[in-house]
Parts: structure tokens; sequence; C-alpha cells
């Protein structure tokens, strides 16, 4: 198996993960937190998908988000500039959770985006390096500007499986908080 097959194949069972795990549940279970500053099934699903967006169209491929392309900002009633990430506990605790039929439509968009991307791909692309901008520094953190090191696509492309992965699981969790084993 060549590596962007394995890459595709860890997407494609986050995705079938995903679907069972999201499938039935209602507005107020994707709502739910289980203390404020704590996500919501609707909050992590929107980042993970936020942050394959991200890092695929805008730091991989250097295009425009399909976020922004695709105006899903305005049917999220987001700012462009939203990435559903880093957010403060006023935001976790306010974030309101588009519906998911949205979300699963936008989802689907950008699993599709990158497993195109992955087709065409070659051994030697996995080895680009990729420039990141500087991130600003958190409280207490590194300087501001300090430059990030320099990832390669091909473990850019893992790290989405791997974050992928992680945030169905915390996802799965928080369904079986609210409904308990396999239900």
């Amino acid at each position: 198996m060549e590596t962007r097959e394995l890459i595709q194949s860890g997407l494609r069972n986050v995705s079938r993960n995903l679907d069972r795990i999201l499938d039935t549940l209602t507005s107020a279970e994707l709502e739910w937190q289980p203390r404020p500053d704590a996500g919501s099934i609707g909050l992590i699903f929107f980042h993970l998908t936020r942050y394959e967006d991200v890092i695929l169209q805008g730091r991989i491929q250097a295009k425009t988000e399909l976020w922004e392309s695709g105006n899903w900002y305005r049917k999220f009633g987001k700012d462009t500039g939203d990435n559903g990430s880093n957010y403060t506990e006023e935001q976790v605790a306010a974030f309101v959770v588009p519906k998911i039929e949205d979300m699963l439509s936008y989802a689907g968009e950008v699993r599709k985006a990158t497993l195109e991307y992955l087709d065409g791909i070659t051994s030697d692309d996995f080895d680009r390096k990729l420039a990141l901008p500087a991130r600003p520094a958190p409280p207490g953190g590194r300087p501001s500007g300090t430059p990030r090191p320099q990832p390669t696509v091909g473990s850019m492309l893992l790290m989405s499986v791997t974050h992928s992965s992680q945030h169905a699981g915390e996802i799965s969790y928080l369904r079986g908080l609210q409904r308990g084993m396999d239900r």
C-alpha cells in the first residue's frame, strides 16, 4: 500500500466513524456541553472540519479554503477568519452550533477535496516542506513572531488523520455521556 492510500484509508475510516456517531443526534445533543468551557459535539465537529480545510486548502495547496470559496462562513453565520480553533472560554460557551445538515455538507466537501488531492499526490510531494506563518504567542508562551518548524506535506496529512481521529473519539465519548453505551 502506498502512503497516499494509507492516508486516504485513515480519513475514510474517520468519516465512517463520524457518520455512525453523528447519526440520529438531536440538536440538543449536538449543543450539549459537559461544562460551560468545554466544547460541544457540534463545536468539536466544526473544529475538526475547519482544521482539515485550513491545512489542506490553505496550507498545503495555498488555495482559498472551501470555507470562503463555497461561502460556508455565510451559511454558518460566522466570520471568514473563524478557523474553529483557539477559542476563549467565553467563545466556547457562546458557540452557536450550525445545522447538522450544513455541517455534514461542508465536512463532505472538505473530505472530498482532501481525497481528490491525495489521488494526484506523488511520493516526492510528501517530502515538500511547508512554510507556515508565525503564530501569535499564547499568554506565557514563546515570543510572538517566532517561526514555526517547517513541516512536510506528509507530516501535515498524517497530522490531519490523527487530529480527526482524536476528535472523533471525543465526539463518541460525549455522545456516550448523553446516551449511554451503544445507543
